[in-house]
């Protein structure tokens, strides 16, 4: 939707002159899945598709927010001199809420309302971080709107904060960071221990590479996510309990884990524990190997990724193997994951360019036949991170 067109939208649902027009990225991760929890290191990078807005503020404590992907919604109404809590009627606007609530815990004066109209071209619930598009699409609108003085990675924080404890989905800071920091052409290689990172040219040479959406629809909060962080701190705990001298599993090489495995005592929670080591072990040498070019070796990382997704630590599923098994028997294809939290959602593959409509159609057929309804596919660009837009 065109920019002009969003700003006619906004004087028609709020019968006001438009304000000001800000942009937030969604984001894939090439790989390092499951592990900004577990203080391991993530290789994700900022898309061209993501989140609109355009806000006004206002003379009064009265916030109005209108969704053009949710208008049977209508227009949700809340006021800042009330309490702000999450309440399952107010829909998307309750992480308009949260960003509210923990900027001014943070500080930060919000004193008057205002007028928000966002438009997304994420597909919701398809594991492109359509939710942390939102956190930071409000966080950077407030911080213009109200010329607040924050940091970028003030924001980010923020974002985690408000999908922690407001809207209760225990996620690591990968979305929030890969929105806040990403930038064009480049993927962010972030120690979420530390956080400390590298942008990397994300140049994949006469490759490209492929979103695949399930449209089996995932919702975070409902979804084993927040179970497979619990079973990684569990494991953590008994590791320490055994005697271990670490923080988070991202501290544990391959051979450190497999000689202190037996701490863990439980078969389940080891596997978990192993998927959250081998795969940050994995995200390492990834980045090694797109730096160096090397993108057989990358394809073939992505591909064990994959499968320690499947086994151990169980959060594929079968739309999401359907399209990743079947991508691997495609010639062109380096490799191919889930990528995202997973049990539905979005899959990437890396095609070669002059393969990319018959490993489309191959794959959309195959999927279609298995799961009885089509799956959708777009080329990954990667963008710039969340940004206010020209007017």
């Amino acid at each position: 939707m065109e920019l002009s067109a969003l700003h006619t939208r906004f004087q028609e649902v709020f019968e006001s002159e438009p304000g000001r027009a800000f942009f937030a990225p969604g984001r894939i991760n090439l790989i390092g899945e499951h592990t900004d929890y577990n203080g391991g290191r993530v290789f994700p990078c900022a898309i061209t598709q993501g989140t609109y807005g355009i806000a006004r503020r206002r003379q009064d404590s009265l916030v109005r927010c209108y969704s053009l992907n949710f208008e049977e919604a209508g227009l949700i109404s809340f006021d800042l001199s009330q309490e702000l809590v999450n309440r399952p009627e107010d829909s998307w606007t309750n992480f308009v809420k949260g960003e509210v609530k923990f900027l001014r815990q943070a500080g930060h004066t919000i004193d008057q309302g205002f007028d928000l109209l966002v438009y997304g071209n994420i597909p919701n619930g398809a594991g492109l971080s359509s939710s942390a598009s939102l956190e930071l699409l409000v966080g950077i609108t407030l911080e213009s709107l109200f010329d607040l003085t924050l940091t970028r990675l003030d924001l980010v924080k923020i974002g985690q904060q408000v999908e922690n404890h407001f809207i209760g989905v225990n996620s690591g800071i990968m979305d929030q960071f890969a929105i806040g920091m990403g930038a064009k052409d480049m993927a962010i290689y972030l120690d979420t221990n530390s956080l400390d990172y590298e942008l990397v040219p994300a140049a994949f040479g006469e490759h490209l590479v492929l979103i695949m959406n399930t449209n089996k629809r995932r919702e975070l909060a409902d979804s084993k996510y927040n179970e497979r962080r619990s079973q990684c701190e569990e494991a953590l705990r008994r590791l320490q309990a055994g005697g271990m001298q670490i923080q988070s599993l991202g501290q544990l090489s391959p051979d450190g884990f497999e000689t202190s495995r037996h701490l863990i005592n439980d078969e389940v929670l080891e596997r978990r524990a192993k998927h959250a080591v081998y795969e940050n072990q994995r995200t390492v040498q990834a980045k090694e190997a797109l730096t160096a070019g090397d993108l057989e070796t990358f394809g073939q990382l992505l591909n064990a990724s994959h499968l320690s997704l499947q086994e151990d630590y169980e959060v594929t599923g079968r739309e999401l193997d359907t399209l990743v098994h079947t991508a691997w028997q495609q010639e062109g294809v380096l490799g191919a994951r889930m990528t995202g939290a997973g049990m539905g959602g979005c899959a990437i593959a890396l095609v070669a360019k002059d393969a990319v409509e018959a490993v489309q159609a191959a794959i959309g057929q195959a999927y279609e036949a298995s799961i009885g309804y089509p799956a959708s596919f777009y080329i990954a660009q990667v963008g710039a991170g969340a940004h206010a837009l020209a007017d």
